[in-house]
């Protein structure tokens, strides 16, 4: 419907081509737009629309026919309309990111353009029309304070923000230019606990540090490429080069040389390589928040899952690329990684409660945890990542002064994780000026439907008023936004993006976003992450596989026992496996995947089908999606007489044995299916391709970035499960009449990951935006303060106040020393206490 409908032109808008599409069904529009505005002031999403326009024209051909046209596609186009009559305003979105705003009279089918602001006026009306006529009314505008900001223009550039930052510093920086003083100005101000590095003020201008490269380069290239840069390292600092150029002569080498193309004929290649070079991260915080932040026993508990696992993994993956950096710079340096979040004192049975604790499998990484604190001491119990938010004041100054004292001095990189880490972040790296990236992980607005203009019924038991405003805050205080796939950026043709929906919003009320977030600021970045590879390895890698736990997984597949572990039984135990693993979520289309099984016969005698997820008592669950999910399961295995065919298998938590389990699957040559509505990332689709295991995973997100369809896996349409479970049955149809079939869709799923889906590829990347990023923020100084005291205001203004009516805990106890589970040698006492008297003035 309107697919293949013709584009606009380039030239035109939709305000300038929807005139024209309307004449050509005058009488069949001044019906439907009367039809439209018959019920007064209301919302209506595009499949309101198209169900209306159907009630109006019952002739299929003519409908077809209109719909094939330029008025189909504006109308396939269009995100929602606000109906205040005689006049229908539309939000259209003719590409991810673009968005155009028209208003159409049903009198006479006129049509205006009009503002984001116009529109959201509109939108009010439906609602509170009180606040829409408000003159007085606040209006937030964050793209004022971004003119003179370059941004990307095509929506296929989107998320590329290191490419086109490269690409922009290399226009701007030739030879004597004012951008080639300011890198020459920004190597000077590099250093490391007073050491400086790369360059001293000898160096101090662009001819200087040319005609010194020059010499340099002649010097080094008559030595041994092994030659250490102690070797040399007391005549080169004569000239005015300091320590970080490399650890041995080769490497030096390159590294001026990539300096010296960048003055004279700089490429945005070697640029980003030039920075990714540079000496600039040694210390890193991490921050993570709400839930249980542990490193075992936590995940199932309240707020506690893949975020957790996101960020150890992360740690471990960033030290790795800190440590090899550090020594192919050519210092001796230890980094040092802090994980920051909550004290928990009531810690149920966890290690929440322990101030300091190491991240295994690192050296130079720990946990600090810090506790909420209110005028009656320090809160004990859990509290609910919705109702976090008037602690995060005081955590943030409570963690900013244990973060310089333990570091002895500031972190050169601040890295934020769901909107109270993000926010945290935000408060911490403006108080010490330092580079910060955010990670929203999951931005809740997109997950309930007009939960902007309804914020007022959703805000007694979600807050959203705060956290929409946070979101706000943390994405424009950003110097850098690390996303998963493009489509939490800026959707895709039909789906908008979880940032793209803050672009324009309004809480009627509070306040009117007229422009939150441009997602066509460079500041968007893809960085994918990985799976823990030496959990999620491959199946063939015999020497590895963790063979203790072979006997409890055959017996958790194909033991006919029934118990509070796993329901129904394999009959035929030689037919491959496939297997789905998730939450008993709707949207995770569980049983959807079982009900596509169930109807489609060819499927059933091929293959068994393994579900892993939830448990089977719904009378159990607090959660009524997941109860009613529950039931829906045991309604389809009667329904479709699966026993014999289907294993269900309560949830599993305990990693090393689910990467097994994949592992098991992939020796039955069978096939992972992962059937979402929508997965904005999807991480068991990752773990399930370093496994080997052939992956049939939905179109519908992240996966089809992931998978590239009929190469390295499949897509399925999970709004078709017909189609999806045929695609699925001719699979391992082809397997059987080509045995070579499955291992090569394996070995291609395997090449994917490795390409693209590993945490030293996402370590890499990071590293370098917080690189490049570093000099970007010094290069646009002005304009960052400038949006900074906007961003200042409204914090001050509008975060918290709402925060002041939000109750607070009464738990509280008076404050005791947390517990410490490994000494940390402490600062010297003259260093620390300096520092925080700097930071925090005489503190």
């Amino acid at each position: 419907m309107g697919s293949n409908a013709p584009a606009l032109k380039r030239s035109e808008s939709i305000a300038e081509s929807m005139p024209e599409a309307l004449r050509q069904s005058r009488y069949h529009m001044k019906r439907c737009f009367a039809k439209y505005t018959e019920k007064g002031k209301r919302l209506m999403k595009v499949h309101h629309l198209m169900k209306e326009m159907e009630q109006v024209i019952d002739d299929k051909s003519e409908r077809t026919h209109l719909l094939e046209g330029l008025l189909g596609y504006i109308l396939c186009t269009t995100q929602e309309a606000a109906v205040v009559p005689p006049h229908v305003a539309f939000a259209v979105r003719p590409s991810p990111g673009f968005w155009e705003y028209v208003k159409v009279s049903a009198n006479d089918l006129s049509v205006e353009g009009i503002s984001s602001t116009d529109y959201l006026k509109f939108k009010e009306m439906t609602m509170v029309e009180t606040w829409a006529i408000d003159d007085n009314a606040l209006e937030i505008d964050f793209g004022a304070m971004d003119f003179s900001m370059p941004h990307l223009t095509l929506s296929s550039s989107i998320g590329n923000g290191v490419d086109y930052v490269s690409k922009f510093l290399t226009s701007k920086i030739n030879n004597n230019s004012p951008s080639a003083q300011s890198l020459v100005d920004y190597l000077i101000s590099l250093n490391h606990q007073g050491q400086n590095l790369m360059i001293n003020e000898t160096l101090n201008t662009v001819p200087k540090l040319q005609s010194a490269l020059l010499v340099a380069e002649t010097t080094l290239s008559s030595l041994p490429k092994d030659t250490p840069f102690q070797s040399f390292e007391t005549r080169f600092k004569e000239w005015g080069f300091e320590k970080g150029w490399g650890d041995n002569a080769e490497r030096v080498q390159d590294t001026m040389h990539s300096l010296s193309e960048i003055f004279q004929a700089p490429d945005p290649l070697n640029m980003d390589r030039f920075f990714g070079r540079l000496p600039i991260i040694f210390n890193v915080v991490l921050l993570s928040v709400h839930g249980y932040f542990g490193q075992s026993d936590v995940l199932g508990l309240p707020d506690t899952g893949g975020q957790v696992v996101y960020v150890l993994d992360q740690v471990v993956a960033l030290e790795e690329e800190l440590l090899l950096r550090i020594k192919q710079q050519g210092l001796n340096v230890k980094p040092q990684i802090l994980v920051v979040t909550r004290l928990i004192p009531d810690a149920k049975g966890t290690k929440c409660n322990v101030e300091l604790e190491p991240v295994m499998n690192t050296k130079h990484s720990h946990i600090l945890r810090v506790p909420f604190t209110t005028e009656n001491g320090v809160l004990r119990q859990w509290v609910s990542r919705f109702d976090i938010y008037p602690y995060l004041v005081k955590f943030t100054q409570d963690a900013t002064r244990k973060v310089v004292e333990i570091m002895e001095g500031k972190p050169d990189l601040i890295i934020g994780n769901y909107t109270d880490g993000n926010l945290v972040a935000s408060l911490m790296a403006s108080k010490l000026d330092t580079t910060l990236g955010t990670i929203a992980h999951a931005l809740e607005k997109t997950k309930y439907e007009d939960s902007d203009i309804k914020w007022k019924e959703f805000d007694p038991k979600y807050h959203f008023s705060c956290q929409f405003t946070a979101d706000l805050i943390a994405m424009n205080s950003a110097d850098f936004i690390i996303t998963s796939t493009y489509q939490e950026i800026a959707g895709s043709k039909d789906r908008v993006g979880q940032y793209e929906s803050h672009t324009a919003f309004t809480l009627p009320g509070l306040h009117r976003v007229v422009s939150g977030i441009n997602v066509f600021d460079p500041k968007f970045n893809i960085a994918s992450p990985g799976a823990d590879q030496s959990v999620y390895f491959p199946y063939t890698d015999k020497t590895k596989r963790f063979t203790a736990f072979r006997p409890a997984l055959e017996e958790l597949l194909f033991s006919k026992v029934e118990n509070a572990q796993h329901i129904g039984y394999l009959e035929d135990k030689k037919k491959p496996i496939i297997f789905s693993m998730a939450r008993l979520d709707t949207v995770k289309n569980i049983t959807g995947l079982t009900e596509w099984y169930g109807k489609n016969k060819r499927l059933r005698t091929l293959v068994n089908l393994v579900i892993v997820g939830g448990f089977f008592d719904p009378s159990k669950s607090k959660d009524r999606e997941e109860a009613s999910e529950i039931k829906k399961m045991h309604e389809l295995i009667e329904k479709y007489k699966l026993k014999g065919q289907i294993r269900w298998i309560a949830a599993q938590t305990d990693r090393k044995r689910n990467g097994e389990l994949y592992r098991f699957v992939a020796d039955t040559k069978g096939a992972f299916v992962q059937p979402a509505l929508y997965e904005a990332f999807g991480l068991t689709v990752i773990e399930a391709m370093n496994c080997g295991l052939p992956t049939f995973a939905t179109s519908e997100g992240g996966p089809a970035e992931i998978i590239v369809d009929g190469v390295s896996g499949f897509h399925v349409d999970p709004n078709r499960g017909d189609e999806s479970s045929d695609k699925i049955a001719d699979f391992f149809v082809k397997c059987k009449e080509d045995n070579e079939y499955w291992n090569r869709i394996s070995i291609q799923g395997l090449d994917r990951i490795n390409e693209q889906y590993t945490w030293k590829i996402y370590a890499n990347k990071v590293l370098n935006m917080g690189c490049i990023y570093s000099f970007w923020r010094r290069l646009y100084n002005d304009e960052k303060k400038a949006k900074g005291r906007y961003i200042h205001t409204f914090y001050n203004l509008q975060f918290n106040n709402l925060v002041k009516n939000l109750d607070i805990k009464k738990d509280a106890t008076p404050q005791r020393e947390p517990i410490k589970e490994k000494p940390k040698p402490q600062p010297s006492q003259r260093r620390s206490e300096s520092t925080l008297r700097r930071l925090f003035g005489g503190a």
